[in-house]
């Protein structure tokens, strides 16, 4: 369903009747990159799970008047500690969340975001803090500058790489772009990746909501001094593995948020790899059971 929140129209599915759950995608990411079988299990579990798409992206609205920033240039901006002119900020995808929640009738969740997700997750808990039951974020950062870049750079260029005009280009740059940033442990699930790219396509393109949305992360500045001071549950789920965000992003994040729990994967690279679902809902359960 699409619902108004926040001035703006998003794209919102949601099953199960337990606890309220917030799931949040990454950059350039739909809400369909959210596993099926992973949802079921959260629902399982005594979770109602929220899935939405951000802004620009998927179903939901498409800022087409708003200016279309060079991600390359906001990355390396960013990496300098210099200023990044962003067309939306992530507060504003935070109260995104927030307005979503209100149309709903949830007056408190739990929040789970990948990547870009999480640091929306993050920005809700900091800003919204009320609204917000227990925090999960999944291979993401708090901001710092140090973690701009990736220590790989064969994986940055996976994300940056020419945008797919056809549909069978769509499911080859998500494969491509998942055998750079995914585990090396576990093989990248072909049908999985290609199913989740066919419904992503089919569902919408918007190659300048991703420009836009990258603008907002490098926009956004550390978000270490304000999570110190976060007293909420907090789980920091990272891989070892991964080659998009480092490793120590996580681990920093974790030492900074107040008794925040770590689950620091060997196996697990920039993805949400299949043998790992059962892990990952598991130990969203037992923070929420914290809150």
């Amino acid at each position: 369903m699409r619902v108004q929140a926040n001035g703006i129209e998003i794209e919102v599915e949601r099953q199960g009747e337990g606890e309220p759950l917030v799931l949040l995608m990454g950059i350039g990411a739909q809400l369909v990159l959210w596993p099926e079988p992973f949802c079921a299990r959260l629902v399982e579990l005594g979770f109602s799970v929220i899935r939405m798409d951000n802004r620009d992206v998927g179903l939901s609205s498409h800022l087409r008047h708003l200016p279309i920033p060079d991600p390359r240039k906001a990355l390396l901006r960013a990496a300098l500690g210099l200023k990044v002119d962003a067309p939306y900020t992530l507060s504003d995808m935070a109260r995104d969340v927030v307005g979503v929640l209100d149309v709903l009738g949830v007056g408190k969740a739990h929040v789970v975001g990948a990547s870009m997700g999480g640091m929306i997750a993050q920005t809700v808990a900091i800003e919204h803090r009320e609204r917000v039951l227990s925090l999960t974020s999944v291979m993401s950062t708090a901001g710092d500058r140090r973690h701009v870049l990736a220590t790989q750079p064969g994986a940055l260029k996976a994300l940056l790489g020419p945008l797919p005009r056809t549909r069978e280009q769509a499911v080859q740059r998500m494969l491509n772009t998942f055998r750079a940033i995914g585990s090396r442990t576990h093989a990248v699930d072909e049908s999985v990746l290609r199913d989740m790219a066919e419904r992503s396509y089919d569902r919408g393109q918007n190659p300048a909501g991703f420009a836009r949305q990258m603008a907002a992360i490098c926009a956004g500045g550390s978000r270490s001094n304000a999570l110190s001071k976060l007293q909420l549950p907090t789980l920091v789920i990272h891989g070892s593995q991964d080659p998009l965000i480092p490793v120590i992003a996580g681990r920093a994040m974790a030492r900074v948020i107040p008794n925040a729990r770590l689950l620091e994967l060997g196996d697990m690279g920039h993805d949400l790899p299949r043998p790992l679902w059962g892990t990952f809902a598991n130990a969203i359960r037992s923070i929420a059971d914290a809150a």
